[in-house]
Protein backbone atom coordinates (compact mmCIF):
# COMPACT_ATOMS: atom_id res chain seq x y z
CA UNK A 1 0.00 0.00 0.00
CA UNK A 2 1.39 3.50 -0.68
CA UNK A 3 -0.11 6.94 -0.25
CA UNK A 4 0.50 10.72 -0.83
CA UNK A 5 -0.69 13.94 0.14
CA UNK A 6 -0.38 17.17 -1.93
CA UNK A 7 -0.39 20.64 -1.38
CA UNK A 8 0.18 23.45 -3.33
CA UNK A 9 -0.64 27.16 -2.92
CA UNK A 10 -0.06 30.23 -5.83
CA UNK A 11 0.38 33.52 -5.40
CA UNK A 12 -0.01 36.10 -8.32
CA UNK A 13 2.36 38.76 -8.20
CA UNK A 14 4.75 38.00 -5.46
CA UNK A 15 7.58 38.91 -7.41
CA UNK A 16 6.51 41.97 -10.42
CA UNK A 17 5.91 40.50 -13.57
CA UNK A 18 6.24 36.77 -11.55
CA UNK A 19 3.68 33.80 -10.02
CA UNK A 20 4.91 32.69 -7.30
CA UNK A 21 4.03 28.93 -6.27
CA UNK A 22 4.52 25.78 -3.74
CA UNK A 23 4.01 22.77 -4.03
CA UNK A 24 4.54 19.88 -1.54
CA UNK A 25 4.16 16.01 -1.94
CA UNK A 26 4.11 14.47 1.16
CA UNK A 27 6.59 12.25 1.41
CA UNK A 28 8.22 12.25 -2.06
CA UNK A 29 8.79 15.94 -2.75
CA UNK A 30 8.70 19.72 -2.15
CA UNK A 31 9.41 22.81 -4.67
CA UNK A 32 9.19 26.49 -4.84
CA UNK A 33 9.15 27.83 -8.28
CA UNK A 34 8.66 31.20 -10.28
CA UNK A 35 6.79 31.77 -13.31
CA UNK A 36 6.85 34.13 -15.72
CA UNK A 37 3.55 34.22 -18.51
CA UNK A 38 3.49 35.93 -21.99
CA UNK A 39 1.14 35.98 -24.72
CA UNK A 40 4.09 33.77 -26.60
CA UNK A 41 6.47 32.86 -24.09
CA UNK A 42 6.62 31.20 -21.04
CA UNK A 43 9.64 30.60 -18.36
CA UNK A 44 9.67 28.57 -15.41
CA UNK A 45 12.63 28.53 -12.53
CA UNK A 46 11.96 26.13 -9.75
CA UNK A 47 14.59 24.74 -6.62
CA UNK A 48 13.19 22.04 -4.71
CA UNK A 49 13.81 18.84 -3.02
CA UNK A 50 13.38 14.92 -4.74
CA UNK A 51 12.49 11.68 -2.23
CA UNK A 52 15.79 9.22 -2.56
CA UNK A 53 15.26 5.82 -1.31
CA UNK A 54 19.39 5.95 -0.11
CA UNK A 55 19.71 9.10 0.73
CA UNK A 56 16.54 10.97 1.93
CA UNK A 57 15.80 14.18 -0.36
CA UNK A 58 18.27 15.62 -3.51
CA UNK A 59 18.21 19.26 -3.77
CA UNK A 60 16.95 19.93 -7.56
CA UNK A 61 17.15 22.83 -9.98
CA UNK A 62 14.57 22.88 -12.73
CA UNK A 63 14.00 25.27 -15.95
CA UNK A 64 11.46 25.09 -18.38
CA UNK A 65 10.66 27.28 -21.42
CA UNK A 66 8.12 27.84 -23.82
CA UNK A 67 7.11 29.09 -26.88
CA UNK A 68 4.33 29.19 -29.31
CA UNK A 69 0.76 30.69 -29.81
CA UNK A 70 -3.01 28.71 -28.55
CA UNK A 71 -2.42 25.98 -31.22
CA UNK A 72 0.58 25.40 -31.97
CA UNK A 73 3.61 25.30 -28.93
CA UNK A 74 7.20 23.99 -28.42
CA UNK A 75 8.70 23.36 -25.22
CA UNK A 76 11.77 22.24 -23.11
CA UNK A 77 13.16 20.96 -19.67
CA UNK A 78 15.78 20.78 -18.02
CA UNK A 79 16.11 19.33 -14.35
CA UNK A 80 20.14 19.56 -12.97
CA UNK A 81 20.95 17.05 -9.70
CA UNK A 82 22.52 19.55 -7.51
CA UNK A 83 24.92 17.64 -5.13
CA UNK A 84 26.35 15.47 -8.70
CA UNK A 85 26.28 18.66 -10.77
CA UNK A 86 24.97 16.58 -13.56
CA UNK A 87 21.44 16.90 -15.69
CA UNK A 88 19.31 14.61 -14.27
CA UNK A 89 16.30 15.19 -16.74
CA UNK A 90 15.74 16.36 -20.70
CA UNK A 91 12.80 16.92 -22.03
CA UNK A 92 11.22 18.25 -25.30
CA UNK A 93 7.85 18.59 -26.95
CA UNK A 94 5.58 19.95 -29.82
CA UNK A 95 1.93 20.34 -29.00
CA UNK A 96 -1.05 20.99 -31.68
CA UNK A 97 -4.43 22.68 -30.02
CA UNK A 98 -7.52 22.52 -32.37
CA UNK A 99 -11.47 22.04 -31.57
CA UNK A 100 -10.86 19.03 -33.97
CA UNK A 101 -7.72 17.32 -32.28
CA UNK A 102 -5.68 17.64 -29.26
CA UNK A 103 -1.89 16.15 -30.12
CA UNK A 104 1.42 16.06 -29.03
CA UNK A 105 5.13 14.54 -29.35
CA UNK A 106 7.45 14.62 -26.75
CA UNK A 107 11.12 12.94 -26.35
CA UNK A 108 11.71 12.35 -22.65
CA UNK A 109 15.00 10.68 -20.76
CA UNK A 110 17.41 12.72 -22.48
CA UNK A 111 15.76 11.97 -25.98
CA UNK A 112 15.94 8.48 -25.41
CA UNK A 113 12.10 7.96 -25.02
CA UNK A 114 9.38 9.04 -27.35
CA UNK A 115 5.39 9.71 -27.13
CA UNK A 116 3.04 10.25 -29.31
CA UNK A 117 -0.25 11.06 -28.43
CA UNK A 118 -4.00 12.43 -29.42
CA UNK A 119 -7.09 13.10 -28.03
CA UNK A 120 -10.40 13.51 -30.25
CA UNK A 121 -13.54 14.72 -28.13
CA UNK A 122 -16.60 13.35 -30.11
CA UNK A 123 -18.99 15.02 -28.15
CA UNK A 124 -18.53 18.28 -25.39
CA UNK A 125 -22.12 18.21 -23.64
CA UNK A 126 -21.38 14.39 -22.74
CA UNK A 127 -17.84 14.88 -22.28
CA UNK A 128 -17.04 11.79 -24.65
CA UNK A 129 -13.99 11.46 -26.10
CA UNK A 130 -11.52 8.98 -27.22
CA UNK A 131 -7.17 8.73 -26.63
CA UNK A 132 -4.32 7.19 -27.99
CA UNK A 133 -0.71 6.94 -27.02
CA UNK A 134 2.30 5.08 -28.75
CA UNK A 135 5.99 4.60 -26.53
CA UNK A 136 8.91 4.11 -28.60
CA UNK A 137 12.46 3.35 -26.11
CA UNK A 138 15.26 4.21 -28.72
CA UNK A 139 17.77 2.23 -26.26
CA UNK A 140 15.60 -1.13 -25.74
CA UNK A 141 14.18 -0.86 -29.17
CA UNK A 142 10.65 -1.72 -27.47
CA UNK A 143 7.24 -0.15 -28.94
CA UNK A 144 3.80 0.67 -26.65
CA UNK A 145 0.35 1.96 -27.22
CA UNK A 146 -3.21 2.84 -25.29
CA UNK A 147 -5.66 3.56 -26.51
CA UNK A 148 -8.41 4.97 -24.29
CA UNK A 149 -12.02 6.47 -24.16
CA UNK A 150 -14.62 8.77 -21.63
CA UNK A 151 -17.83 9.67 -20.74
CA UNK A 152 -20.01 11.43 -18.31
CA UNK A 153 -23.18 9.78 -17.56
CA UNK A 154 -24.15 12.39 -15.59
CA UNK A 155 -23.20 16.25 -15.10
CA UNK A 156 -20.82 15.15 -12.19
CA UNK A 157 -20.14 11.76 -13.29
CA UNK A 158 -17.27 10.42 -15.27
CA UNK A 159 -15.97 7.33 -16.83
CA UNK A 160 -12.59 6.26 -18.24
CA UNK A 161 -11.34 3.19 -19.49
CA UNK A 162 -8.37 2.22 -21.25
CA UNK A 163 -5.89 -1.19 -22.30
CA UNK A 164 -2.82 -1.34 -23.66
CA UNK A 165 -0.47 -3.44 -25.52
CA UNK A 166 1.03 -4.78 -22.45
CA UNK A 167 -2.20 -6.66 -21.15
CA UNK A 168 -3.10 -3.87 -18.85
CA UNK A 169 -6.97 -2.93 -18.70
CA UNK A 170 -7.50 0.19 -16.53
CA UNK A 171 -10.98 1.92 -15.46
CA UNK A 172 -11.70 5.11 -13.21
CA UNK A 173 -15.22 6.70 -11.82
CA UNK A 174 -14.66 10.46 -10.91
CA UNK A 175 -17.61 11.86 -8.80
CA UNK A 176 -17.73 15.97 -7.99
CA UNK A 177 -19.82 16.86 -5.07
CA UNK A 178 -20.84 20.37 -4.92
CA UNK A 179 -18.10 21.57 -7.74
CA UNK A 180 -15.41 21.79 -4.77
CA UNK A 181 -14.98 17.52 -3.68
CA UNK A 182 -14.29 15.11 -6.13
CA UNK A 183 -13.96 11.15 -5.39
CA UNK A 184 -12.06 9.14 -7.64
CA UNK A 185 -12.01 5.17 -7.42
CA UNK A 186 -9.63 3.58 -9.80
CA UNK A 187 -8.17 0.21 -11.00
CA UNK A 188 -6.39 -1.76 -12.77
CA UNK A 189 -5.72 -5.55 -14.00
CA UNK A 190 -2.79 -6.68 -15.72
CA UNK A 191 -3.70 -9.83 -18.08
CA UNK A 192 -0.13 -11.38 -19.86
CA UNK A 193 1.77 -12.22 -16.21
CA UNK A 194 3.90 -14.77 -15.99
CA UNK A 195 2.29 -16.95 -13.41
CA UNK A 196 -1.03 -16.57 -15.14
CA UNK A 197 -2.91 -15.20 -12.63
CA UNK A 198 -4.35 -11.55 -12.35
CA UNK A 199 -3.12 -8.92 -10.07
CA UNK A 200 -5.83 -6.06 -10.13
CA UNK A 201 -4.92 -3.09 -8.51
CA UNK A 202 -7.46 -0.57 -6.77
CA UNK A 203 -7.09 3.25 -5.38
CA UNK A 204 -8.99 5.75 -4.04
CA UNK A 205 -8.25 9.18 -4.57
CA UNK A 206 -9.69 12.86 -3.19
CA UNK A 207 -9.72 16.15 -4.56
CA UNK A 208 -10.98 19.46 -2.41
CA UNK A 209 -10.87 22.50 -4.05
CA UNK A 210 -11.43 25.85 -1.75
Amino acid sequence: MDYNVDLSCKVDELVPGFKSLFKCTIPDSGKVELQHLSNYTGITGCIGLEGNLEKGYDPVLNLSGLVGTNILSLGGNVALDLPTRTISKLNAGLGLNTDFLVASLTMHDSFDFVKASCYHEVNPLTKTAIAAELNHSLSMGETSATVGAQHAFLPQTLVKARFDTFGRAGALIQQGFWERCFVTMAGEVEFNTSDNNLHPKVGVSVALKP
